[in-house]
Order: C-alpha cells, then structure tokens, then sequence
C-alpha cells in the first residue's frame, strides 16, 4: 500500500477567517482613504463661473457614439456658461433655417466632417457668425481643409493645425485642445474582483501594435486588461487575449470605471501618417495630447503618456503625469509604479487637480467665448 502524503498543516478555521477579516477591513480602509483623499481635492477646487449674455447655438455631430459623449460634454458646459442656448443635430435638422430663424448670436459647430457646409455658407450670407471646433486634427485634414475656410473662427484641438488653416486663408484660428468632463469621469471605487494593474483602452492601431508587441511578454505576466478592436492583429496575440476584451468599445461610465479599476492606465497616442485610417496626405504631424490623456487624469489614475511636444503644456512630466517614449521605457516605469504605491498615488493626484482646474469643457468653453465675446460678463 503506497504511502499516504503527509498532509500540509492548516490553520484553525477561526484564526483564517480573523486572517481574512483583518486583510479585507485593511484593503477596504485603504481603498476607502484614498476615496476620500479624491474627494477632498474634488471639493477643493471651486472655480468661478461666469455667464455670457449672449445666444449661442450648439451644432452637435449627431454622429454617435463614441461623438456623443463629446456632444454631451459640450452642451452642458455651454448650459452654465451662456444666457440662451439652442441645441440642434447637425446630421439631420435644417440648421441654417433654424439660425434664420432664431437669430442667434454665434453658431457653434463640433466636428463638422460631416456637417453639410451649405448650412455655413447661408448662415454666413444671412449675416449669422459661425464657429468651428475640430474633434480629429490632423488626422483628417484632407478633408478640413476644404471645410474650414467657410467659418469666420477656427478653434482646433491640434496645436500644428493653427499655420495651416491660416495659410489657406483663415483669418482667425485658435489652438483650443480637448478636456474632461467631471461629470463623465472622476474618481470610483470599483469591486476589487474589478481591478487590475495595469489597463489600456483603445484601438489597435499599428504604431500601438508594435509597442505591444515588444512589451507582451511583460504585460501577460501581469494584471492587464487591454479592451478594444483589431488587438487579435498582435504577433503573439494567444499570450495575451486572456486579458483582452477584443472588439469591445466602451462608454464614458465604463471607460472611466475600467480607469478607476487600474493602478496604471497606458496612454499611446494614434500616428499621424498612419496610411490605412488616415487623410492627412499634407503629413501634419501631431503635438497636441488627445482627449483620453485629460480623461484619465481626471479620474486620479496614474497615466503612463507617450511622448507628445506641447505635452508639458498641459502636464508637467514626472510630477502629474509619468512619460515614456520607447517599449522598453514603459515597461521599466510600469514595473517601478506598480512597486512604489506612494509616488503613483502622488502623482495621480497632481494630475487629477490639474485638471480640474484648467482642463474642463467649462474651462476651454470659456476661452472660446471670451475669444467670441470680449465684453463685460454677468458673474454668478
């Protein structure tokens, strides 16, 4: 008769569960410290708000998701910031009767892509303003730039945008980047069966394949979840698509719980001269940080940001935002935050309060409208 196994020795039953007690009350406390330590800096942060005495008309995409949450953000921080506001679908309501009809006192379009120009051209020949905010600089600029010129001010995210619109003849451009919205992301507390270490949310796109490519082995021997479509394109897509959510797209409620969920979210900006899902045959590089890098921050996550020129514009690096520019780079500051809880809070903080006090629809609104509007203000 072959030997029995001696057994491992197990703890009284009592004395695991005051084990397991005392772990979950810790683990609970300190997800629940830091809970507070955002909400106290959330409260913190009370920024004036004034009011134009003005009639604005908002012209959202109407195209959807993932716009929709864009025509959301913008609308309502237009609803704080202006005395009168009309809110119309640029993909299928006759605009430029509207306009006629209302007389407003500046027509705001988003987008744009696909709004039909010939409502601009007869707002403009009625004597209505007309603004534009582009959403996809320079990603798209064989196509803006035949729009563009119909708009009496340009307002583009991109920041190499503003010398070529003007050398087309637009007389008045603005770089005016994208933000957050508080009310779309900030900080959660998740399940804890949610969360990961490490998350990035997005799309395949080449120029991210090939960094994910050389940082898989590393990202499969942590805790990662990677979510969006064409991810199955990886060379070694079998040791990760456990941790993928493959041709899954997120909405802001999820995108910023998936956030929160993570002690490090990857940012990696899309090229400029990507050939396949690109119009940018004039080659405008990019300088701006993309929506995603204001979204993050604002849920008080660590971001590890690709390297953007006018990046530090917005964030200084190493103190509320954590850069890298190679796969190598990023795996070795992955490894050291997820190993120094500390300083990733610390700086997940910074950038959080960084952003809400200069990267909200509500602050960027402003700037446009004091551009639109140089006049005395109603305060509230």
């Amino acid at each position: 008769m072959a030997k029995s196994s001696p057994s491992r020795k197990r703890r009284p039953w009592n004395e695991s569960f005051e084990m397991g007690s005392a772990d979950g009350f810790r683990t609970g406390f300190d997800h629940g410290y830091w809970f507070g330590q955002c909400e106290a800096v959330r409260s913190s942060i009370n920024p004036a708000v004034t009011v134009w005495p003005v009639h604005v008309m908002f012209v959202e995409t109407g195209k959807g998701f993932p716009y929709s949450p864009l025509d959301q953000a913008v609308g309502s921080a237009l609803t704080r910031l202006v005395a009168r506001l009309t809110v119309v679908n640029g993909s299928n309501q006759p605009v430029a009767e509207i306009a006629a009809s209302l007389r407003p006192d500046i027509v705001i379009v988003l987008d744009g892509l696909q709004f039909d120009v010939k409502h601009v051209i007869a707002m403009r020949e009625a004597g209505i303003r007309t603004a534009l905010w582009t959403t996809d600089d320079p990603y798209y600029t064989d196509m803006s730039v035949t729009l563009v010129p119909h708009y009496d001010v340009i307002f583009t995210l991109e920041r190499n945008c503003v010398e070529l619109y003007q050398r087309i003849g637009c007389k008045a451009v603005y770089y005016l980047p994208f933000c957050a919205s508080p009310e779309q992301y900030y900080p959660l507390n998740p399940e804890r069966s949610k969360r990961k270490e490490i998350s990035f949310i997005g799309s395949a796109y080449m120029n991210r394949v090939r960094f994910f490519n050389a940082a898989t082995s590393y990202l499969a021997s942590r805790d990662t979840l990677i979510s969006g479509i064409w991810w199955d394109r990886l060379d070694r897509f079998d040791q990760l698509k456990d941790k993928i959510m493959l041709g899954n797209w997120m909405d802001p409620n999820d995108t910023a719980l998936a956030y929160n969920a993570s002690k490090i979210v990857i940012n990696m900006h899309r090229a400029h001269d990507d050939p396949d899902f690109n119009l940018n045959k004039l080659a405008v590089t990019a300088a701006s940080p993309n929506p995603r890098t204001f979204e993050i921050a604002a849920c008080a996550v660590l971001q590890l940001c690709d390297i953007r020129d006018d990046l530090a514009s917005f964030y200084t690096p190493g103190l509320e935002i954590v850069t890298y520019s190679t796969a190598h780079e990023m795996i070795e500051k992955l490894d050291y935050y997820l190993h120094h809880e500390q300083e990733r809070r610390e700086i997940a903080l910074r950038g959080m309060w960084r952003t809400l006090r200069d990267h909200t629809y509500t602050n960027r609104l402003q700037t446009m409208l004091s551009i639109l509007f140089p006049q005395p203000l109603i305060p509230i």
